[in-house]
């Protein structure tokens, strides 16, 4: 009985490691305390330079808030990833920084990876800063769409109704089960 015991403990840290290396990661965000002109600027110049910007127009999942630091920071590690976290693909005038708390909220679900952000990007090869539609000026989703708001504001990480669910809250759904089934395995080896 202490064999299927010593093999059951064993699969547990295996699992508990293989989550701990999938919630490691890095992401590129907006910097607090960058003027809302320089993010601007910054995420004009990244979704006009390969940042998947469509999750952040009026009907994407990462719209809401529609603000442009929330708006930014999903530009922003879009290219970031899609440049495969070279160094200096995420300053953007000095208005970015690394993190390391993924950022991702409700379903809205930040880009870890290249894969996960749709590819590389090549290198750059034109130093001009294009332009683009600015989306701080695009109008308020319509009534009914927006998160919930408190009385500390709004709260981002609220899901919208009928939202898929996220990556955090699958993983943390399979994470329950696997302690469920872990502890039904320990009963029944031990009992």
């Amino acid at each position: 009985m202490g064999a299927p015991l010593q093999l059951l403990v064993q699969i547990l840290m295996t699992l508990q490691l293989a989550r701990a290396a999938t919630m490691t990661g890095s992401w590129c965000v907006a910097r607090s305390d960058a003027s809302d002109d320089a993010l601007q600027a910054a995420l004009d110049y990244a979704c006009a330079s390969g940042a998947d910007c469509n999750p952040i127009q009026p009907s994407g999942l990462c719209f809401l808030p529609n603000t442009i630091q929330a708006h930014a920071s999903y530009a922003f590690n879009s290219f970031f990833q899609r440049k495969s976290m070279a160094p200096g693909s995420c300053d953007f005038s000095a208005t970015a920084t690394v993190a390391k708390t993924d950022p991702s909220y409700g379903s809205c679900v930040y880009p870890s990876s290249s894969s996960t952000a749709g590819g590389t990007l090549p290198p750059a090869t034109d130093t001009t800063t294009p332009t683009a539609v600015p989306l701080a000026d695009v109008p308020p989703p319509p009534l009914g769409t927006s998160p919930t708001f408190g009385t500390t504001g709004m709260n981002p990480g609220a899901p919208l109704p009928d939202a898929p669910p996220s990556v955090a809250s699958a993983e943390s759904s399979v994470t329950r089960m696997l302690i469920h089934l872990s502890f039904s395995l320990i009963l029944l080896f031990v009992f």
